[in-house]
């Protein structure tokens, strides 16, 4: 699905408190996990070790880890929602509340719900809060929630 393009600070302002944008499906494959096992140093077996997951995990599979779902939001925001404003720099902020209510299983599927909580100028520019939820194919219950904050200087 297109990206929704955002041209003025106006149309922003009008979309605080609703669901602005819903991202692609991304497949979380065991490629993706074990590099991200390399990058961060952390091989704990129930994110590689395919075999012991199968017969000693809950989930009778590896699982992603948690921070490799909250990274993923960079690149589903990046295909779901384009600020077209006139942008000197934008910056990741941080994140006020981050919770991993479910695990992401790997080769399953997720997605991104971006809600635009709120909206607040500062000094040379906005900082938006942005509500995300990130959703697993086939299931009821997201497997991250997070608060994350962006800020564009003009």
């Amino acid at each position: 699905m297109p990206a929704r393009e955002i041209t003025s600070v106006e149309e922003l302002r009008s979309l605080t408190g609703q669901e602005v944008a819903v991202s692609d499906w991304l497949e979380v494959a065991q490629d993706r996990i074990n590099l991200f096992a390399d990058a961060t140093g952390d091989h704990q077996w129930i994110h590689i070790d395919v075999e012991r997951a199968k017969a000693e995990s809950p989930y009778g599979t590896t699982i992603a880890h948690g921070f490799l779902t909250l990274s993923l939001l960079s690149y589903l925001m990046s295909q779901t929602v384009k600020i077209k404003l006139p942008i000197r720099m934008g910056i990741n902020y941080g994140l006020n509340k981050v919770r991993f209510p479910s695990a992401v299983t790997a080769g399953s599927k997720v997605r991104a719900r971006a809600s635009l909580q709120s909206l607040d100028e500062i000094p040379g520019g906005q900082q938006l809060t942005w509500n995300i939820t990130v959703e697993r194919e086939g299931t009821d219950k997201p497997c991250c929630v997070a608060e994350w904050l962006v800020r564009y200087y003009v």
